[in-house]
């Protein structure tokens, strides 16, 4: 549904994003990671070519079909679901970059999994994850990803694939005479916005909305980071709170779908940092038996806003990627119950220990998942000197 110069140009402003995410430029003998659906075969094809000519070593992993899911998680042993193959930690300790090409052929053929079991599978994976992390704040890897239109993705987002297709191309500048410019236009505008928000002596963050009313305590040495190449698209700038101040309720009015689940009408109720009270209009035992993974699981992880000037999204499109950075009228908020962002940390995100993260209120988990607030809103930052100052009205940010 991408023409090929479309997907020359995604290929462009991916490898724009893995390297603008690391520290250092991917260099000759580096080893990086392409993950990738079937159908979206072409743009890996397009990426194994360009990181061959920067003398990288391409290493290409098809992810699993929809049936292969749905027969791991059903017909797996607890030895197999919970399996790492040799190999596999070697190969996070000594990978520079990740590319994931996500392309779903089935949104929902995980639905009657149990999800216990899919937690579990989930679980095992949690090294390997904190591998990457910590070779990441060392400066030695980064990662970006995007996903392409499929079929499944427009019937699930009640668009046509045409209109499907159109909002992946605008979202991501496709179309422009040269995305990457229009990419660095946006990195440069958010850095100004970062800047101006890291400045402001924060204490806490007060969300309202028609139906939120969010008390949010920043925590100590936090920054706020975003629109780093992490994620194409990407347009939310956020920060990881300490998660023992959260209090109050949050709404999320967009819906989602996780492990073949669709979710939606979500609020939660929070109290000295944990979750008292989940609901939701649909999805609900699946909603808190995800926030129930683990110890950390019903913990505020992220607070993260999207200013609907640098936006082009204006429809629902039934993948997280692109419903956390949704622009319309309103911009949005989302929060994400789970794990935390090291890289918001104001040091260096290296020497950021666990004994240290515990003391900050950096919260860990196996979980992370993202829950978006499209209404109107303001966001009110409480400094230290006690004056309150509006951050975020109708959608944009307000510096002053």
């Amino acid at each position: 549904m991408l023409t090929e110069k479309q997907l020359n140009h995604y290929a462009d402003v991916l490898l724009w994003g893995l390297q603008t995410a690391k520290s250092r430029r991917i260099a000759r003998n580096d080893i990086v990671l392409v993950r990738f659906d079937l159908a979206a075969i072409r743009l890996a094809e397009i990426l194994y070519a360009r990181l061959l000519e920067t003398g990288a070593h391409p290493l290409l992993r098809l992810n699993p079909t929809a049936t292969m899911e749905y027969d791991f998680y059903t017909l797996a042993n607890s030895k197999q679901l919970v399996y790492i193959p040799p190999g596999e930690e070697n190969l996070f300790t000594r990978i520079n970059g990740s590319i994931s090409l996500y392309a779903p052929e089935s949104m929902t053929h995980l639905a009657k999994i149990d999800p216990k079991r899919i937690a579990k599978a989930v679980l095992s994976k949690k090294k390997l994850r904190d591998l990457l992390d910590k070779r990441e704040a060392q400066g030695k890897f980064s990662w970006t990803l995007c996903i392409l239109p499929t079929a499944q993705l427009a019937k699930h987002a009640r668009i046509s694939q045409k209109a499907y297709a159109a909002q992946v191309a605008r979202a991501c500048f496709l179309n422009a005479a040269s995305p990457v410019t229009e990419w660095q236009r946006v990195f440069k505008q958010a850095q100004a916005i970062k800047r101006w928000l890291n400045r402001l002596p924060v204490t806490a963050l007060l969300v309202s909305s028609e139906n939120v009313n969010l008390h949010i305590s920043l925590g100590d040495s936090r920054r706020w980071v975003g629109i780093s190449g992490r994620n194409i698209p990407s347009f939310e700038i956020f920060v990881s709170p300490d998660w023992r101040g959260t209090q109050g309720t949050y709404y999320a009015d967009q819906p989602s779908y996780r492990s073949g689940n669709y979710v939606r009408g979500v609020r939660l109720k929070f109290k000295d940092g944990r979750l008292v009270k989940i609901t939701a209009e649909k999805g609900q035992s699946f909603v808190r038996q995800q926030l129930g993974m683990d110890k950390g699981a019903g913990r505020l992880g992220e607070f993260s806003l999207t200013d609907k000037r640098f936006s082009r999204i204006n429809s629902f499109m039934a993948n997280t990627l692109y419903d956390e950075n949704y622009g319309g009228k309103y911009g949005n908020c989302h929060i994400a119950l789970g794990s935390s962002y090291s890289n918001t940390y104001s040091g260096k995100p290296i020497e950021l220990t666990e004994q240290m993260k515990r003391k900050l209120g950096f919260n860990d988990s196996a979980l992370h998942w993202d829950f978006v607030n499209t209404e109107r809103k303001q966001v009110v930052a409480l400094l230290k000197s006690g004056k309150k100052v509006t951050i975020y009205e109708n959608g944009k940010f307000t510096p002053a």
